[in-house]
């Protein structure tokens, strides 16, 4: 897989709220199912969990139990990633497929590291929190069996990034990386961590506080447990 392009925005990809058979939202809707967004898309912190919802104005986050929220404002995907599945799966995946916010090229955003800055245009600034948890509603918003398992086999989650500094974005814009942290903690890392080897929880102890405060808890939950 290739990431030699220069690294900007393919597309910024919003979603309104729809009614499917596939969710756990007690209304039965969801807002993966993101489309390209035209012109310039503001990203404002949205509040915390439970409260907040998405960054990009013009987006739905519907089930904001487990969704949207400061710390997973923005979700970014590789374009190449996508381009690995589509080879996989034997079908196209436009952009925004993976009800993500921003699909990307040129950037591994599975192995950019927790805390990572980006500037993407000329204001905002976006911070990596974490990798994407697969569930119910993304396997039935894809139709493919057992896709929870597989893309959790895959091991390139895409980033939930936090807002650091608003403004507006739109398709074509940098992506520059403004800060590397002196850690070794990739998305990747964190995302086996939290799901299949949770023996690495405590290697992730050294991102710090730029992690996801829930990745954050379970590593220290786990080292309380088990040692480091």
């Amino acid at each position: 897989m290739s990431y030699r392009s220069a690294m900007k925005l393919l597309s910024v990809n919003v979603g309104r709220a729809r009614a499917v058979p596939y969710t756990d939202h007690p209304e039965g809707v969801t807002g993966i199912d993101k489309r390209p967004a035209d012109g310039t898309v503001r990203v404002t912190a949205p509040g915390p969990k439970g409260a907040g919802a998405s960054g990009l104005a013009g987006d739905t986050v519907c089930d904001t139990r487990h969704h949207g929220g400061a710390d997973q404002a923005v979700y970014a995907v590789a374009r190449e990633d996508l381009d690995d599945w589509e080879r996989e799966l034997g079908r196209p995946l436009p952009n925004g497929a993976f009800g993500e916010n921003l699909t990307t090229t040129g950037l591994d955003v599975s192995g950019t590291l927790i805390g990572e800055r980006w500037r993407i245009g000329p204001d905002l600034v976006l911070e990596v929190t974490s990798g994407r948890i697969p569930c119910r509603t993304f396997q039935g918003h894809l139709g493919e069996r057992r896709w929870v398992r597989r893309f959790t086999e895959k091991g390139a989650p895409g980033a939930y990034l936090r807002v650091i500094e608003p403004g507006a974005i739109r398709a074509g814009d940098a992506v520059e990386i403004v800060h590397r942290p002196a850690h070794e903690v990739t998305v990747a890392l964190q995302f086996r961590a939290v799901t299949t080897e949770r023996e690495l929880l405590p290697l992730l102890l050294a991102a710090g506080e730029a992690l996801h405060p829930e990745a954050l808890a379970a590593a220290r939950k786990y080292v309380e447990a088990y040692g480091a």
